[in-house]
């Protein structure tokens, strides 16, 4: 159990939706995250998270879906979701099933956590997630509403990106934290551990080797959409990567 100082750390009512058809964990992460602050709802399928998200309600702020789930699995229900919203997605994942957490990261997935969890890091990373995909600006996003880049712009009031033909790309939150991190470390080589750090804001645990390498393979589908496109993000073997492009503050 959370000692107050923690619950006061967390963001009050944030609305939760556990989608595990495992009753026992539903239940058990369920408990934590309602002794932590948070407001929870849980279902055990795809067909009860939809009634949920379609419903009257207003959506939750953010979504722990399980992998293996009967019927239609969490990657093919992350996949839809994505079709439609951008809600911040964690997905629960059976240790040692890196592909797993790599397919889900490609699909849109946010963040992760492999079962079995502590309490202390699920709710950790709840909060982490919710405060990486909260409205508003942070400390570096502050002192500009506006990064661009080889004709491309971010706005960062509005979490907004715009192509240089005047299209909004979508980002789900891991991808706009990455592009961040390297708006904000132009011409400078920063190592996985690093973007880790400055992007993912993860806490106490550590990710599997692929992350980074996965992110930032979605990042540049989007902001270098074909071979003509010029390279912005370039790979250093050995060091890590290194954003190219100069960025300017509007």
């Amino acid at each position: 159990m959370l000692d107050p100082a923690e619950r006061r750390l967390l963001a009050p009512e944030a609305h939760v939706l556990v989608v595990e058809d495992d009753g026992e964990m539903r239940n058990l992460v369920t408990r934590l995250l309602r002794e932590a602050g948070f407001r929870v709802s849980g279902a055990r399928d795809g067909r009860e998270m939809w009634e949920m998200l379609d419903g009257p309600a207003a959506p939750p702020d953010i979504l722990l879906l399980d992998v293996m789930l009967p019927g239609v699995s969490g990657l093919d229900l992350l996949r839809r979701l994505r079709e439609r919203s951008r809600m911040p997605v964690m997905m629960l994942t059976a240790r040692g099933e890196e592909m797993d957490r790599v397919l889900g990261l490609e699909l849109g997935a946010d963040d992760y956590v492999a079962k079995p969890f502590s309490p202390r890091e699920l709710v950790a990373r709840v909060r982490a997630l919710l405060r990486r995909t909260a409205p508003g600006e942070t400390n570096a996003e502050s002192r500009s509403r506006r990064l661009t880049f080889a004709g491309w712009v971010l706005d960062t009031a509005r979490r907004e990106l715009t192509s240089p033909e005047g299209a909004v790309v979508d980002l789900s939150g891991a991808e706009y934290d990455l592009l961040i991190a390297f708006l904000e470390h132009p011409q400078r080589v920063l190592s996985r551990e690093q973007l880790l750090e400055v992007a993912k804001r993860r806490v106490g645990v550590d990710p599997f080797d692929r992350t980074v390498d996965v992110q930032v393979g979605r990042l540049r589908r989007k902001i270098e959409p074909d071979d003509s496109s010029p390279p912005l993000i370039k790979t250093v073997r050995g060091a890590g990567y290194v954003f190219v492009a100069d960025v300017a503050r509007a």
